[in-house]
């Protein structure tokens, strides 16, 4: 495992609570945390966060995930072991991860609507791009 560079946990608790704050709200949301772990997940495998793959892949085992959906979200377009539901929030999830590329385009939005509340794709917006952040912190630090 790399040195970590910096104690960004003490130098900028502040803003990390800001994130902490972030990611208590959404385990009170009417989201399914078990989504939202994949989420975190798919976000962590695009930006090839170490350190949260291990955290979150650890978190669906607990609760009961099988290996072999596990093993397959990198390819979950492909696998017919995820809901449409998931695949839209995983879509979702892709395109706001690489939006330099996909610019969050009209679809992949009109998309979340057959299965989340405004309510709810607001939710899930704010919990993919808090992975975001998180993956960046901790990819430049190096935790």
């Amino acid at each position: 495992m790399p040195q970590l560079r910096l104690p960004y946990f003490d130098l900028s608790s502040d803003a990390l609570a800001g994130l902490r704050s972030v990611k208590n709200y959404l385990e009170h949301s009417s989201l399914d945390q078990n989504l939202l772990e994949w989420l975190n997940l798919r976000v962590s495998q695009i930006n090839g966060c170490s350190f949260c793959l291990k955290l979150h892949s650890k978190a669906l085992r607990s609760k009961g995930e099988e290996n072999e959906r596990l093993d397959s979200l990198m390819a979950w377009r492909r696998s017919e072991l995820f809901s449409p539901k998931e695949r839209v929030a995983l879509n979702w999830a892709e395109s706001l991860s690489r939006i330099s590329e996909t610019h969050a385009p009209d679809v992949d939005f009109a998309a979340l609507k057959a299965y989340f509340s405004n309510q709810e794709i607001s939710d899930l917006t704010f919990a993919i791009t808090n992975m975001n952040a998180l993956n960046r912190i901790a990819i430049a630090i190096r935790q």
